[in-house]
């Protein structure tokens, strides 16, 4: 992927590892996204279908994500059938969270 000028430079992931993480993203929402929402303009609520190993597989991407852009906030909620993920920035990287929620859609839309 060659789009991640959205991706702010406070982002200590290395550079080369950039593409696979998105792809590893794309992967998720593509496969398990059911709806999105925005309840407030600095939180993105994205519903994931449940499955065997879902919970594991985002709660593995978050905390790695946690790892190298500390700005994103995660809360993870299960359900019956269903996973919620709560993303939630600062005032500073609401613009990510826009390019996210944007790229989110996108990836949710192949499905």
């Amino acid at each position: 992927m060659s789009d991640l000028v959205w991706v702010p430079q406070s982002c200590t992931l290395p550079t080369e590892e950039r593409p696979l993480r998105v792809a590893e993203w794309d992967a998720l929402f593509s496969e398990r996204l059911t709806s999105l929402s925005r309840p407030q303009p600095l939180r993105l609520r994205l519903d994931l279908t449940g499955g065997e190993g879902v919970e594991g597989r985002v709660r593995d991407l978050v905390e790695r994500e946690s790892g190298c852009c500390s700005f994103f906030t995660f809360t993870t909620t299960p359900g019956e059938g269903l996973l919620r993920l709560d993303i939630s920035v600062d005032q500073a990287h609401e613009a990510v969270l826009d390019a996210l929620a944007a790229r989110t859609a996108a990836a949710g839309g192949q499905r």
